[in-house]
C-alpha cells in the first residue's frame, strides 16, 4: 500500500468527535483526523514495515499518519538525523510518546539520544529525553544499571522545568527506572529526596508522586 493509498485510508476513518475529545486531554487539534490507535495498529499490520513509507507518512503531518510512521519504521534503519528531525516535529504529547516507545527505544542511539534531549529547550523535545528513558527502562532489559544510573543527574536538574509535559515526563522516567530493580529503586528514592529539596513546585510534584509509588509495597 503506498503513501496516498494509506491516507485515504486514515481520512475514511476521521471522527470529529474523537478530536474534540482529544483536545481535552491536551493533544494537538492541528493535522488531526480523530482515528483510534487501535485502527492504526491494524493498519501497521496490514502494511508492514517500511522505512521509506514510513518518511512518507511522516513528511504529510497529519497527526494519526506521524503515529502510523512510528509503528511501521525499521528502528535499524533510524538515522540520528531523522531522530532530531522528527523531534523538532513533536507538537502534541502523544506523537511524542508513541515515537519513544514505538520506535526511538529501540534504535542504537537510544540512550545517547534520551541524554542528549534531557537538556533541550523545546518542551516536547525534553519531553521526549524523559519518554524515551522511561521506555528504556521498560524494554531495555538487558542493559546495565550503570546507564540507568547516568540518567539520575539529568533527571534531577530537569525537575525544576515547571512546563506540564516536562515534569509530567521526568516523573514518569524516574519511576520507571526505579521499578527495575531493588538497587535502581533505592537509587530512585534518593534522587527523588534529592528532588524533594529543591526549592520549585515541579520537583516537589515530582518527588512526591515517585516516592508515593516507589515506596509502595508492590514495587521491586
Amino acid at each position: 500500500m503506498d503513501c496516498a493509498a494509506l491516507l485515504d485510508r486514515l481520512r475514511a476513518h476521521a471522527n470529529p468527535a474523537n478530536v474534540a475529545g482529544m483536545a481535552r486531554y491536551g493533544i494537538s487539534t492541528e493535522g488531526t483526523l480523530g482515528v483510534p490507535l487501535p485502527v492504526l495498529r491494524a493498519l501497521a499490520r496490514e502494511t508492514g514495515k517500511s522505512h521509506a513509507l514510513a518518511q512518507e507518512l511522516w513528511a504529510s503531518g497529519i497527526h494519526e499518519a506521524r503515529i502510523l510512521a512510528t509503528i511501521i519504521d525499521e528502528p535499524a534503519r533510524v538515522t540520528s538525523a531523522q531522530m532530531n528531525r522528527w523531534a523538532r516535529d513533536f507538537d502534541s504529547w502523544d506523537v511524542c510518546d508513541q515515537a519513544c516507545q514505538n520506535l526511538f527505544r529501540d534504535t542504537p542511539r537510544a540512550f545517547a539520544k534520551a541524554a542528549e534531549w534531557a537538556r533541550a529547550k523545546p518542551e516536547f523535545v525534553r519531553r521526549a529525553g524523559f519518554s524515551l528513558m522511561a521506555g528504556l527502562a521498560a524494554k531495555a532489559k538487558s542493559a546495565p544499571d550503570s546507564q540507568f544510573e547516568e540518567f539520575f543527574p539529568l533527571i534531577v536538574e530537569a525537575a525544576a522545568d515547571g512546563r506540564n509535559m516536562v515534569k509530567k515526563a521526568v516523573n514518569w522516567a524516574l519511576r520507571q527506572i526505579g521499578k527495575r530493580n531493588s538497587h535502581l529503586r533505592q537509587r530512585a528514592i534518593a534522587t527523588a529526596e534529592r528532588i524533594r529539596a529543591q526549592d520549585s513546585p515541579s520537583a516537589r510534584w515530582i518527588a512526591a508522586a515517585a516516592l508515593r509509588e516507589l515506596r509502595g509495597k508492590n514495587v521491586g
